[in-house]
Order: C-alpha cells, then structure tokens, then sequence
C-alpha cells in the first residue's frame, strides 16, 4: 500500500439549511460550490475549502432529532481547521467576534493550540495551530 490518502471532505448533517449556509458562507468567506437534492430525501450544499478540502453541509427531508448535537455521543467529536500559527488563531478569535460567534479562548497545549466555537446546530468546531517549533 502506498501512503495513507488524504482526507478529501467532510460532510455535517445539519436541521436547517437557511440557518446553516448562511452561517458558513459568512465564516468561510465563500459560496458554495454545489448546491443540490442528490437524493429524493437529501439536500447538500458543498463548500472548497483553500486546501482543496470540502466542506458539505447536509438536509434530509425525515426530521433531525431534535436532541442538541453532543461530542459526548458516539459520533463526530469536532471538526479542525488548520491555521499556521497561534498568531493566525488569534485573527480568527477576532473575525469571529466580528461575526458574533461565540467562542471561547486560545488554549496552549504541548501538542499545539486550539481556538473552540459551534455552529448554529451546536456542532463542535476549531481552529487549530500547531506547537511553537514544529
């Protein structure tokens, strides 16, 4: 086997697309590069993230749970967007505060640093920074 492949996309389920994409496209910065039904019970919207990643956002037509998204479930724990550095994490705390998204602090850690937030679903989401010297 060669190398391990890379991860090509994410998908989120998410309740309510006209909460969720706009949302995304305001803290991606960016309009979808699909938007359709691709199922006759599902809708998806994909996002291209800058590393050639995809981001989809997913609606099914049988109503979500109506539960809170939990990182305590088994499941998704959260999604990492990868920054450069701690300096790149603390511009995103700012454009986050200028986006009105709640979000806690950097935290420092011996394996990096992490910026935490949610989405409107409550879906765990970061901004993540390796360690100073990796």
């Amino acid at each position: 086997m060669s190398d391990f492949p890379p991860l090509t996309h994410v998908a989120l389920t998410v309740r309510d697309l006209d909460v969720s994409i706009p949302w995304y496209e305001a803290l991606l910065d960016a309009r979808p590069v699909i938007d359709e039904d691709t199922e006759p019970d599902m809708h998806h919207t994909v996002y291209l993230l800058g590393n050639g990643t995809l981001l989809g956002l997913h609606q099914h037509r049988r109503a979500a749970s109506p539960a809170p998204f939990s990182e305590f479930q088994v499941g998704l724990d959260h999604v990492a967007f990868g920054c450069a550095d701690r300096t790149e994490l603390e511009k995103w705390s700012r454009r986050l505060d200028e986006l009105g998204v709640e979000h806690g602090a950097v935290k420092d850690a011996p394996y990096g640093s992490g910026l935490a937030f949610r989405d409107p679903d409550g879906i765990a989401l970061e901004f993540f920074a390796p360690p100073v010297g990796s």
